[in-house]
C-alpha cells in the first residue's frame, strides 16, 4: 500500500469512526453501530467490515488511535519545552479529552466494553501507547532510559485513567474541576516520590539536574 493510499485508508477509518461516536452512546461498540456508521456515510457494509474487521473491537482500538492524533494535532503548534514537565504532561491529557469531550455518553459505553475479558488485552495495550506518546511528545521518549522509562508510564497510567474516571462525571464548567483532579494526581505523585522512586538519577517534573564542574 501506497503512502497517499495508506493516508485516505486512514482518512475513511476516521471517518467511519467519527460516525460511529454518534451511534454508540446508544448503541454501545458491536456491529450494529459499525453498521449504522457505515449507513451514515452511504458505505457498502462490507467494505465498513474490511476497515474494522474486528467490529466493535476493531472501532474501540481505532478510537484510542484517533484520540491520540487529537491530541498531537491540539497542540502541533505549541512549543511545550518552554513549560515544566509536569505543566508538559498536563497539557497533553487535557488536549486528549478536549478531543473526547463531545463524546462523554459514547466514551462512558467504551469503558464499559473495555471492561469485558476479550476487550481488555487490546485495552491495555492502547493505554500503554498513549502513555507513550505523551512521555514521547514531553521529551521522555527513550527507552535507554532504563527503569525510568517504564516507571514513568506506569504511573502516568495510572494517573490517566483515574482522571478518565472522574472526568466522565465531571460537571463543572469547562471542566474545571477535572483539571484540578489532574494537578493533584500529578503533585500527589511527586509529594510521595513515586515518580521517582527507583530512578536513579532521573529528576522530578520540572526541575534540571545540577551539574557540578569537573
Amino acid at each position: 500500500m501506497s503512502r497517499d493510499q495508506g493516508a485516505a485508508r486512514r482518512e475513511l477509518k476516521d471517518r467511519l469512526l467519527e460516525a460511529a461516536l454518534q451511534h454508540a452512546a446508544f448503541e454501545g461498540w458491536g456491529d450494529r453501530t459499525l453498521e449504522a456508521a457505515a449507513r451514515d456515510l452511504g458505505m457498502d457494509a462490507a467494505q465498513a467490515r474490511r476497515l474494522f474487521p474486528a467490529g466493535g473491537s476493531s472501532l474501540l482500538a481505532w478510537l484510542e488511535d484517533w484520540a491520540d492524533r487529537r491530541m498531537l494535532e491540539e497542540v502541533a503548534g505549541e512549543d511545550l519545552s518552554r513549560l515544566p514537565l509536569r505543566r508538559r504532561i498536563a497539557r497533553l491529557v487535557r488536549a486528549r479529552f478536549q478531543a473526547l469531550a463531545p463524546h462523554r455518553e459514547a466514551l462512558r459505553r467504551a469503558a464499559a466494553a473495555r471492561l469485558l475479558p476479550h476487550h481488555l488485552p487490546e485495552g491495555l495495550k492502547a493505554l500503554w501507547r498513549t502513555v507513550d506518546r505523551i512521555w514521547s511528545t514531553a521529551g521522555l521518549g527513550d527507552p535507554g532510559e532504563g527503569a525510568a522509562f517504564y516507571s514513568r508510564r506506569l504511573m502516568l497510567a495510572a494517573i490517566l485513567l483515574a482522571t478518565f474516571l472522574y472526568w466522565l462525571e465531571d460537571d463543572s464548567e469547562s471542566f474545571h474541576a477535572s483539571w484540578s483532579f489532574l494537578d493533584r494526581r500529578i503533585e500527589d505523585a511527586l509529594t510521595l516520590g513515586r515518580w521517582t522512586a527507583g530512578l536513579g538519577g532521573w529528576m522530578p517534573f520540572g526541575r534540571r539536574p545540577h551539574r557540578t564542574s569537573p
